[in-house]
């Protein structure tokens, strides 16, 4: 049977970047059609390199399991979140065979029907409801600076701008950072950051959460803020630590996405 490279490359990519997406899906995370298309083409190119001769090795089961901590890495970042997802998209890899076995004789067309209908199944199968854990892509743009980042849904966040009304996104220390340069010890102490003046546009949000006492936030409006399919201008309040635990997300969001 003679077995042709570019087609090998081709359907592994195809593959791999179907569980991918499968995967943050299943796991209740945005698409991440970039970085699903980088570890896509990391599992192609192993993929193509096992057919070279002398490289033949690479099939080993060591490197089948390496390769598939890489393509979680590079596609879902190195934190417990992005493990637990490599394991999801191992287990799906894993269901593929079988299934696609079941349809037909495990051919380009069999594999690639499969992979499809296993991202179809995550992505239409499983949509949130009640207790279900949602996150969406964040953009913010603050003069030159520009971030992309995660959020958790969180419909009990109900902070809102006393002025507007408007929800207000919450972002952790890190990101406040990278946006402001401000410390976690000016976040810490929003009284006699915001006296010295040292960042124009800084105000004090209220807030409350449960079995904790009361407290201010330091926040700005921030003009280019982009949840989901919402975009427009929005407050964006500074928490003085990190939001998950696990990384899983750096910022909470209730009412403004779509």
């Amino acid at each position: 049977m003679t077995v042709y490279l570019d087609m090998v490359i081709l359907l592994n990519f195809l593959v791999d970047y179907l569980l991918l997406l499968g995967t943050n899906r299943l796991s209740g995370y945005p698409p991440g059609w970039g970085k699903a298309a980088l570890g896509a083409l990391l599992g192609s190119l192993y993929a193509g390199a096992c057919l070279l001769p002398g490289l033949a090795f690479l099939g080993a089961i060591f490197y089948r399991v390496l390769l598939m901590f890489l393509i979680g890495s590079v596609s879902f970042g190195f934190s417990v979140s992005g493990l637990r997802r490599t394991l999801v998209f191992l287990l799906l890899s894993m269901a593929l065979g079988g299934f696609a076995l079941a349809i037909g004789e495990g051919d380009f067309f069999s594999l690639l029907t499969a992979a499809a209908i296993l991202t179809a199944v995550c992505t239409f199968g499983f949509r949130s409801g009640p207790g279900s854990v949602n996150y969406v892509p964040v953009e913010l743009q603050y003069g030159r600076t520009h971030i992309r980042l995660t959020a958790l849904c969180d419909t009990g966040n109900s902070l809102r701008d006393p002025i507007t009304g408007r929800p207000v996104l919450v972002v952790c220390d890190e990101i406040a950072g990278r946006l402001t340069g401000l410390t976690r010890q000016q976040l810490s102490a929003p009284l006699e950051t915001i006296s010295r003046g040292e960042l124009p546009g800084l105000r004090l949000i209220p807030y409350s959460a449960v079995g904790q006492p009361g407290g201010l936030l330091l926040a700005m409006r921030i003009p280019r803020v982009k949840i989901g399919k919402w975009q427009g201008s929005s407050l964006v309040a500074f928490a003085p630590e990190r939001l998950s635990r696990e990384g899983a997300y750096q910022a909470l969001t209730g009412g403004m996405a779509s």
